[in-house]
């Protein structure tokens, strides 16, 4: 669908994804390569005014159901904005969580609802990364991170029985989409980490 290469990185909170993306986009600068880095929910302007409205406040501010409308609405602008006029570019583009992050944190909060997710991913977006990252690591020590480091934290408020289930999700998301995933032991120095990743991303850059 693209000329460029879209390579997502997925995880738990806390998982340490977000400075594996940063040090990804580094190093593919860093060898002259075009590449940028940028996130969901956000990359572009109205989007990341969506990602104020849904990581902030009370885990019971919106129903899952209304926050898979606006997830969808911020994918959809960045997509139109930033991901897709960067991917016809040739650019290389490094993305910070995308539509299995939903498919996650949505998905797995009621009954059928990843049904829901998946059927407003194929009629609104209709596109997946050519390479996910999944940073895995344990669900009791990703959030003692994401806690640590405060910021948004309307999801990490969601506790460590739903980190354990999105860590075991995010697996079963491997598993399901094995073609584009590879997956990370997040528990190694960042460094090692990192070394993984770009073995991982070597193997499909041309």
């Amino acid at each position: 669908m693209s000329a460029g290469l879209f390579v997502s990185f997925e995880g738990i909170d806390g998982s340490g994804k977000s400075t594996q993306a940063r040090m990804l986009h580094d190093h593919l600068r860093g060898e002259g390569r075009d590449a940028i880095l940028t996130r969901e929910p956000g990359g572009s302007p109205g989007a990341e005014e969506i990602r104020a409205l849904v990581l902030n406040g009370a885990t019971d501010r919106w129903s899952p159901e209304t926050e898979l409308l606006l997830f969808t609405a911020a994918r959809r602008d960045h997509l139109e904005r930033t991901v897709r006029p960067a991917l016809a570019a040739g650019q290389i583009v490094i993305c910070d969580r995308f539509a299995d992050s939903t498919r996650m944190y949505q998905g797995l909060r009621g009954a059928g609802l990843r049904a829901q997710v998946d059927a407003l991913h194929d009629l609104m977006i209709g596109q997946e990364p050519d390479l996910t990252i999944l940073i895995d690591i344990d669900a009791g020590a990703g959030l003692a991170r994401a806690l640590a480091r405060g910021g948004e934290g309307r999801f990490e408020a969601f506790g460590a029985d739903m980190q354990a289930r999105m860590r075991a999700g995010f697996l079963a998301l491997a598993e399901e989409f094995a073609d584009r995933f590879a997956v990370i032991d997040g528990a190694q120095a960042p460094e090692a980490v990192a070394a993984d990743v770009r073995a991982a991303v070597a193997e499909r850059l041309p």
